[in-house]
């Protein structure tokens, strides 16, 4: 993937179509990328260190890429509906779609656990 020419955000099936000067001439070459699988594998973590190895991001299959925004030369921030935001460059999306076999299957391997599910968590509050 190199020089991203558009983006397309397709919330029913909850994936990122990644637009490069290959993919505009054949539709076979476009890069489909979940966003729960963006989301697992943000460049940094919400305090803004980098994400180790396997990341300690959970519950988020149900999260939605709500916008992208440009960010000059740095990249483009994308925006998910968690209240999360990240700047994802050229490279490490190409990265991110290189190695999304390897990282996926070492990602689902890690979620075995109710407690490192790929479920969302629903907070259960009792009234009285």
């Amino acid at each position: 993937m190199s020089n991203i020419k558009r983006f397309v955000i397709n919330k029913a099936t909850a994936n990122l179509s990644i637009f490069d000067e290959n993919g505009e001439q054949d539709s076979s070459k476009v890069t489909k990328l979940s966003f729960e699988y963006l989301r697992v594998f943000a460049p940094t973590d919400d305090k803004g260190q980098p994400i180790s190895s396997p990341p300690k991001v959970f519950h988020k299959k149900q999260v939605q890429l709500l916008k992208i925004e440009s960010v000059a030369k740095h990249g483009y921030r994308f925006i998910f509906d968690d209240n999360h935001s990240n700047i994802y460059s050229d490279d490490y999306l190409k990265l991110l779609a290189t190695e999304y076999q390897h990282r996926w299957q070492h990602y689902i391997e890690h979620t075995g656990k109710a407690i490192n599910s790929r479920e969302a968590t629903i907070e259960i509050k009792e009234l009285k």
